[in-house]
């Protein structure tokens, strides 16, 4: 053989040697160790919720609408004590003082409030007679009427009914119930 073939085997030899030993040696990789980490301590974590947006809508409206009937249901109770009923002395159709303030009040939200109608009923105790009663309840209501259109109330909102001794609000057969049904009474409709 000569020189130069046998470089060549020997180099081929020596190459073979180097690949054969890497495939044959494993790869060594050092992997760091691992560290404990501390975990900061957490909150629990907040029940959820079950409403949704619709939910909580639904919720608001519903508070609303109650505000808005309790709201109506004042103004309601203010109007009915404005218009509580009026009361006269026996045998008498004059307003009495302590009711004036009551009626002005009146007129000043029946003006303020144009839509609005009334009927004053004019009411009587049991003594007397059927025809008599009437004429003085009429006469109660007609004064009451008078006052308000004196203070600028329509008079075309403003009707006026006696009822007599016929629509006592007290049954009893004595002053207290007597001096009860001396009244106009007043009803508001629209």
């Amino acid at each position: 053989m000569d020189r130069k073939m046998l470089m060549s085997v020997l180099v081929t030899g020596a190459l073979l040697m180097i690949f054969a030993g890497c495939a044959q040696k494993a790869a060594v990789v050092e992997t760091p160790p691992v560290q404990e980490q501390k975990m900061a301590p957490q909150a629990a974590p907040e029940p959820q919720k079950d409403t949704t947006a619709e939910d909580e809508a639904r919720r608001k409206a519903m508070e609303e609408q109650a505000m808005k009937e309790k709201a109506m249901k004042e103004a309601e109770a203010r109007i009915a004590a404005l218009f509580d009923d009026i009361r006269f002395d026996f045998d008498k159709s004059i307003i009495k003082p302590e009711f004036r303030q009551r009626l002005n009040d009146q007129a000043d939200w029946l003006r303020g409030n144009d839509w609005q109608q009334i009927t004053i009923e004019g009411n009587c105790d049991e003594r007397g007679t059927e025809e008599y009663n009437l004429a003085l309840g009429q006469r109660r209501a007609e004064a009451a009427k008078k006052y308000l259109v004196d203070l600028g109330t329509d008079a075309k909102k403003i009707k006026t009914i006696s009822y007599g001794k016929d629509k006592p609000l007290d049954p009893g057969h004595d002053e207290e119930a007597w001096a009860k049904n001396r009244r106009d009474h007043f009803e508001l409709s629209r």
